[in-house]
């Protein structure tokens, strides 16, 4: 019996490849399964292939899963629709969309065709090579508390500072302090001040009466 090397690829992750080795005679139910054996994705998600040309123009479709719509239009399903119906070129590409809600969007295209080998279970993953992307919304990162951001921030001023919040308020209260002495001092500047005017005005007086005194001589 033929067996059906596909490479399956990501449309949007080129470093992450896929080589399916897969009967002639299966599903293309058998391959959607296969596909997320490889990659780990849960395969219960409405997903579809469909035939392509060498562009990756999306042609006749083959549903997994399908919504009411397709239900209605007639789509034909993967299950119990075999591979080798539709191969049609020793090349033969489908475009493959994985979970119409959150989707991802594969090439997959015959790159081989081989003999079946004795005892080995079909389908197999004959190469894989890069980490496939994980799906949207599956891992979420843990919020940060708001307390955690204040400690942290608590943290950075005691050491690179070298302040914690005793120090703070000592600074805060020696500040207020030297503020208060501040407030004290300025009156008795300003008496001083005031001296030392008084005192310049009673020499000028002096000096006036002195020149009268000296003027009446005369």
């Amino acid at each position: 019996m033929a067996i059906y090397r596909f490479r399956v690829s990501f449309e949007d992750y080129d470093d992450v490849v896929r080589d399916i080795d897969i009967k002639s005679t299966q599903t293309f139910e058998d391959l959607h399964l296969a596909i997320h054996k490889s990659t780990g994705y849960n395969p219960d998600k409405s997903s579809s292939f469909y035939i392509s040309n060498d562009q990756w123009i999306k042609g006749e479709e083959f549903a997994y899963l399908p919504n009411q719509r397709k239900t209605d239009r007639g789509v034909a399903l993967m299950t119990g629709t075999k591979l080798n119906r539709y191969i049609d070129d020793p090349h033969q590409k489908f475009y493959y969309i994985y979970d119409f809600d959150r989707p991802f969007d594969f090439h997959v295209e015959l790159i081989k065709i081989l003999d079946e080998e004795s005892g080995k279970e079909y389908p197999c993953i004959s190469r894989s090579i890069g980490e496939a992307p994980k799906p949207a919304g599956s891992v979420a990162a843990p919020p940060v508390a708001a307390a955690e951001e204040t400690e942290e921030f608590d943290f950075l001023n005691e050491t690179v500072y070298g302040l914690g919040d005793e120090d703070t308020e000592e600074m805060e209260t020696v500040e207020s302090v030297d503020e208060l002495d501040a407030n004290i001092e300025a009156p008795e500047e300003e008496e001083e001040e005031k001296d030392e005017f008084m005192d310049e005005f009673s020499d000028n007086d002096n000096f006036e009466s002195e020149d009268f005194n000296n003027k009446e001589d005369f």
